[in-house]
This record gives structure tokens, C-alpha cells and sequence, in this order.
């Protein structure tokens, strides 16, 4: 099985052991991964890259738990989510997983606080007010707790997307294209956030990009070419990002 980072010695907070996902149409069928198999150590920070149609969003959603594969097996945080349906996978993506988009989906009608506690509130938990209080100064939304996302800029809502992600305090954080809708500037600081709460939070993050800057935050990068594992690099540059792009499926 391939380790996404060099620190094999810590537990893996995500395995999928043989993975394949297949699309069907009337005409045709579409093999979106083929016999993945792929470790992800707690704590770790890994980045999935690939071109289009090499099949990262169905990587992620099917280690997430967002799309079921059709052979193989998905461990996230010690338990098979791979055969689980329904209200028990809702139950336990609700509480063991964060998601971070492109787009913020922040509800308008709530205010900071509300929109961060949401995931609290849909699981009949209460509020740790000394956690809320440390991810919202953790992510630099210290005293804007009050406002709604209309009031903030782009990269603050994310940031509150951020800490909505972590308040359930997961095994996994997702993250589709998260800068994708940022400008340069404002995305290094919301890849600097990302790369903070694994180091000061001890988080796991695996995040879809196809920009190699924001790839070269992670500790590991790990390549897609149809729906293959293509190789992967720790501690790579952007530019050793692009390089290996290009030579991507060759092999």
C-alpha cells in the first residue's frame, strides 16, 4: 500500500485498500479509479493532483464518504465506511469529517459563531465555547464571531468555512479546490491556515488541487493519472509539483 508521507510510523488516519469507482451511462462505462490502495497518516497534510478526469473528486468523495466504491475498502479513522448506507454514514460523516469547498457555503441568515456551530447543532451536541473561542482566533476571526458572511471578505469566509470544518474536531478534513474562488494573496493565507492546523492542531487534511503552489503546502503530494496512482513526492517545491505534472501517466 502506498504511505502518503514519510512519517509512516504515525497511525493512518484514512485507508483505502483496492478502490475502484466505475461510472455507467447506456453506452458506456467509465473507470473513475482502478484498484486504488492508499495510506494517510494522522496529522499529515496531503494534497491529490492530477489532470482532468484522472479522478481526484471521486478520490475524495469516495475516502469521504460522499460516494460509495464499487470494490475495495475505505478505513477512515479505524472504521470501514465503505459498506455503510444511510443514516449511519450521515451520522458518522457528521461527526468524523470536515469539508472545505471552493464555494464558502456559508449560510447568509447566520452570523459567524451560528454558521461555524452548525455541524454542533445538526448532531444534538453542545457547544465547547473554549474550543470555538481558540479555532475562531486559530483561524484570525477573533471578534468577528458576531457578523454574517456578507460582511466579511472572501478569504475570511473561508477561513469560517475552515473552523465549521474543524469544530466537530474530525479524523479528516476534506478540502475540493478551497483557493480556487481566491486571489493569489488571499489564497497563501488560507493554505498557510490549512498548513497551521496540522502543525498546531494535529489535524489531517487531503486536499484536491490543481495548482502546484497550493500543492507544494502539503507534506505529501500524491499524483493521479486515469484513475491510478501515478507516484508521489514529500516535500516538493511547486515548481517539482509542475515538473512531475508534465510526466504525468508516461511511466
Amino acid at each position: 500500500m502506498h504511505t502518503s508521507s514519510s512519517q509512516s510510523t504515525r497511525p493512518a488516519a484514512l485507508e483505502l485498500t483496492g478502490v475502484s469507482k466505475s461510472y455507467r451511462s447506456e453506452s458506456t462505462t467509465v473507470a473513475a479509479l482502478r484498484d486504488i490502495s492508499l495510506a494517510v497518516p494522522a496529522g499529515t497534510f496531503t494534497a491529490v493532483m492530477g489532470p482532468s478526469g484522472s479522478g481526484k473528486s471521486t478520490l475524495l468523495q469516495s475516502a469521504a464518504g460522499l460516494d460509495s466504491p464499487d470494490a475495495g475498502c475505505v478505513l477512515l479513522g479505524g472504521t470501514e465506511i465503505s459498506r455503510m448506507r444511510g443514516k449511519a454514514l450521515t451520522r458518522f460523516r457528521r461527526d468524523h469529517v470536515g469539508f472545505v469547498f471552493q464555494s464558502y457555503n456559508l449560510l447568509p441568515q447566520l452570523t459567524v459563531t451560528d454558521n461555524v456551530t452548525l455541524p454542533l447543532l445538526l448532531a444534538g451536541r453542545g457547544t465547547d465555547r473554549a474550543w470555538l473561542a481558540y479555532l475562531l482566533d486559530a483561524v484570525g476571526l477573533d471578534g468577528l464571531g458576531g457578523r454574517k458572511p456578507q460582511e466579511l471578505s472572501g478569504g475570511q469566509q473561508q477561513r469560517a468555512a475552515i473552523a465549521r470544518a474543524l469544530i466537530t474536531r474530525p479524523d479528516v478534513v476534506f478540502a475540493d479546490e478551497p483557493t480556487g474562488a481566491l486571489d493569489s494573496g488571499t489564497a497563501r493565507q488560507v493554505l498557510e491556515l490549512l498548513r497551521h492546523t496540522v502543525t498546531a492542531l494535529n489535524q489531517t487534511v487531503v486536499m484536491v488541487t490543481h495548482d502546484p503552489v497550493a500543492a507544494s503546502y502539503a507534506d505529501t503530494v500524491v499524483f493521479l493519472a486515469d484513475g491510478r496512482i501515478d507516484g508521489s513526492m514529500d516535500g516538493a517545491s511547486a515548481r517539482d509539483v509542475s515538473d512531475r505534472l508534465a510526466y504525468l501517466g508516461r511511466n
